[in-house]
């Protein structure tokens, strides 16, 4: 009892410790997993990310990787924490067929395969593909993954449709993220870091027992770093890191058969960030006297460097990014007779505060654009997962409900009348036309989901089963958008329509603010029912070869324009815009799973196809107005490709391993898509029948821009036709600590090829291929010590993480810059 009353006090202890030096920062909470899992520690080099001995729960029951069949990669604790993978962001250096882009954390997209989320602004009113899980519980909300991770024992990165696994639908993949559990054994974990750019990251975690039936864990981490980008307005470093995390769980386990825990976390986010900066012009089909290069010379403005990679703006806005998250979950596991009844509920809650610069300038054009949120989800999901005989089983119910407000602000500047009035117009002249003009937003969305699904399996002889799976699910939204607009003296502006000529009565000084900022309300309402399932062939014709297909029909819910929506000339919302049609996917894919060489090689290749009709795609209108960004249903993308993950460990002093993936993903048909700004801006003259009257300019040349654009056979946004990671390590046996050690010697890194980077391909939108490369260098003993000394990007590479149009379509292409070479310490201690 004395060491048990001690621990208690040690972990009060650490808790106050954590919350005083540094009140963590967390990827999540949560419980823990279906079935233990052994990670790796002992004296040797860290397991590749394929490993025959690791155990996933990506089917709701303990299999090892090896011989689970679908596409999965499954990265440990150990090598993310070695290879300083601490959020979403860095995990896509690991696993080539995940992508993830994020301008800010509100506007984050998780995509695999090229599928997930439509990349660009985010809309309160969709799905998103890609699920995140952490510790069973369904986040909600993308911007959950730009946090760091927090304790993690392992990640399950799900390639493929997962609806009759997992509790929300995913028709793209899941990232099924498992953390450290609560033990009976006292045990403790600490690491800090420290690096250039002023890095300091923080962890700790402690573990044990409070009783014989009651056991707690409390980790934290903290991470602080110098932004990346010198704003020589503010006189300051931006695109800074600031996280902050804790999480608490309680174990308690009354009997053999029973498993109850309940897990809390909150976790901070609150940088200087996040700014764009110029990359280059291009010429649109404006006018030249209304396009960059004019419009920054008529006041007299250039930017502080033409070269994004001097990393210099003068954005004149002062930037926030404050982003929190946390919540509440428990989860009660029971064996019976019919197998093990899972019972997961939880809370979550986002609150977003931001402020940005969305002119990406010096000048004063758009002084705020800023879309505060909050949100609340709650959710249940009910699972039984047993076997018999030659029959297993995985049946479930899930419910979600969330409610999210929005309250958005745009305001403009002195500078915007004379930036987005054209000159010929004399109301360019005179600033307080726009100074002032604020559009003030009011977002609500209610969203509620249920399902029941199950998976099944068959062995229709030791060595062939099938494995058919079904999902019946109910989606209902209700959204309200609504946005007034007032000028700078508090007036109302409004669409004035005079009733005897149904012609426009505002004002000239009227109509040029209408034009930049409009008001808008309407409400919106989708439900939908849909049926999907699965079938899998799985043939293991030797212990160590495993064979598998699956066809999927799975389904997208539909959802809700909650950006705001295209209007007629008198205002009115064009409400068919208003809700977007679900997907319907088809999914194909084939793979062999191989371990060689007496289990020290492994080579895994996947092949797949996936087709959706109805595809909902971000667009953009490439007007000066407010409407930055909507949604609408593409007729039909596909993506194919083959993936090949590859490791080797011929010894505990050796280890490498490799992943690559070719991926192929297009508009099969979206014949009605935005065009590209080098196709936009022009005069569109129509006859009483909508179709033009004259014939459209060439790309970038003024004149009569093409109402609508045939992208069919073009490449999706944010997918890189080529990627591959790979890495390895050698060590050699030393004396270290007082003890026998290591010294060792890492590099792991990612190539990806270029690729588009605007939602319709654009010829100044494309980001050039890059490849990164990691070292690190360091001693350890007996997984209980470890220093290390690492560089990340080794090689000083110059590369975007995305690039963007800027709004108001005058050419400016403004781009987030990668990070620059790092390099720092690390400490890590076990005990």
């Amino acid at each position: 009892m004395l060491v048990r009353a001690n621990l208690a006090t040690s972990v009060a202890s650490a808790g106050l410790a954590l919350a005083l030096a540094a009140p963590a920062h967390a990827a999540s909470e949560a419980p823990a997993s279906d079935a233990p899992v052994a990670e790796k520690s002992g004296g040797g080099a860290p397991a590749a990310p394929v490993d025959d001995s690791i155990v996933v729960t990506a089917r709701r029951r303990a299999e090892t990787v090896q011989t689970v069949p679908l596409a999965v990669t499954v990265v440990g604790g150990a090598h993310i924490e070695n290879t300083g993978a601490f959020n979403v962001g860095r995990l896509t250096q690991l696993t080539p067929t995940l992508q993830f882009y994020s301008s800010n954390p509100r506007n984050t997209s998780v995509n695999i395969r090229g599928l997930g989320a439509p990349l660009g602004l985010t809309n309160d009113g969709i799905e998103q593909g890609v699920g995140v899980y952490i510790d069973d519980v369904f986040y909600a909300r993308a911007a959950s993954s730009t946090f760091d991770f927090l304790d993690v024992s392992r990640i399950e990165v799900l390639r493929g449709p997962q609806g009759t696994l997992f509790g929300k639908n995913t028709t793209a993949g899941a990232l099924n993220i498992t953390t450290r559990a609560p033990t009976f054994d006292p045990e403790a974990r600490l690491e800090a870091t420290a690096g250039n750019l002023g890095f300091v990251q923080l962890k700790g975690a402690v573990s044990g027992p409070l009783s014989d039936t009651l056991a707690v864990r409390l980790a934290g981490s903290f991470t602080q770093r110098d932004g990346t980008i010198y704003n020589v307005t503010q006189r300051q470093w931006i695109n800074s890191q600031d996280n902050k995390g804790a999480r608490l769980q309680f174990l308690w386990r009354p009997s053999s058969g029973v498993e109850v825990t309940l897990a809390g976390d909150y976790n901070k986010q609150n940088p200087n960030c996040c700014a764009l900066v110029y990359v280059r012009t291009g010429a649109t089909q404006r006018p030249a006297n209304r396009q960059y290069a004019a419009l920054a010379a008529a006041q007299n403005y250039a930017v502080p460097s033409t070269n994004p990679f001097d990393r210099l703006t003068d954005e004149d806005v002062a930037l926030r990014a404050k982003n929190e998250t946390g919540g509440v979950s428990l989860r009660a596991k029971i064996q019976t007779g019919l197998g093990t009844i899972t019972s997961i509920t939880a809370w979550r809650f986002w609150d977003w505060d931001p402020s940005n610069d969305r002119d990406y300038l010096g000048l004063p054009i758009t002084t705020k654009s800023n879309n505060p949120s909050h949100q609340d989800q709650y959710t249940q999901e009910l699972r039984l997962t047993g076997e018999t005989g030659r029959f297993n089983y995985t049946v479930g119910a899930f419910g979600f409900y969330q409610k999210i407000h929005t309250t958005g602000v745009q305001q403009q500047g002195p500078a915007a009348s004379k930036f987005l009035i054209a000159p010929s117009n004399a109301l360019s002249n005179d600033p307080s036309v726009l100074n002032g003009l604020t559009a003030s937003n009011d977002i609500t969305l209610k969203n509620t989901s249920a399902a029941i699904y199950g998976k099944f399996g068959y062995k229709l002889t030791d060595t062939l089963s099938i494995q058919p799976g079904v999902r019946l699910n109910y989606d209902k939204k209700d959204g309200v958008y609504n946005s007034t607009v007032t000028d700078g003296n508090g007036n109302l502006v409004v669409f004035k329509i005079n009733p005897a000529t149904g012609k426009s009565a505002n004002s000239s000084r009227e109509a040029a603010q209408l034009a930049v900022l409009a008001p808008q309300y309407f409400v919106a309402n989708f439900s939908d029912w849909n049926l999907s399932g699965d079938v899998t062939l799985a043939w293991d014709p030797t212990r160590d070869v495993h064979v598998y297909g699956t066809y999927a029909r799975s389904f997208k819910s539909g959802g809700i324009n909650l950006n705001g929506v295209p209007s007629n000339t008198d205002g009115t919302p064009l409400l068919q815009f208003a809700t977007i049609k679900p997907e319907r996917v088809n999914h194909f894919e084939v793979g062999i799973k191989t371990q060689f060489w007496g289990r020290k090689g492994t080579f895994n290749v996947a092949a797949f196809r996936t087709e959706i009709n109805d595809y909902q795609a971000q667009v953009s209108n490439y007007t000066v107005g407010a409407l930055r960004g909507y949604l609408a249903n593409a007729e039909k993308v596909r993506t194919q490709g083959v993936e090949v993950d590859f490791a080797l460990r011929p010894s505990e002093r050796f280890s490498v391993y490799s992943n690559a993936a070719y991926t192929d993903a297009k508009y099969v048909r979206f014949k009605n898509a935005p065009c590209p700004p080098e196709l936009s801006g022009g005069t569109q003259p129509v006859d009483s029948n909508g179709n033009l009257t004259s014939p459209p300019a060439a790309p970038g040349v003024s004149g009569v821009s093409p109402l609508s654009c045939d992208i069919s056979g073009q490449v999706l946004p944010g997918v890189s036709k080529w990627s591959f990671s790979y890495g390895g390590e050698v060590n050699l046996p030393v004396q270290a600590f007082g003890g026998e050690g290591q010294v060792y010697l890492g590099v792991d890194g990612n190539y990806r090829s270029r690729f588009s980077s605007n939602p319709t391909p654009s010829a100044y939108t494309w980001v050039e291929g890059y490849a990164l490369t990691n070292f690190r260098l360091g001693v350890r003993r007996d997984g209980r010590f470890d220093i290390y000394g690492w560089v990340r990007n080794a090689f000083d590479t110059k590369y975007f993480d995305q690039l963007a149009v800027a709004s108001g379509n005058t050419g400016l292409i403004v781009g987030q810059v990668g990070d620059p070479r790092t390099y720092g310490l690390t400490v890590r201690t076990q005990f």
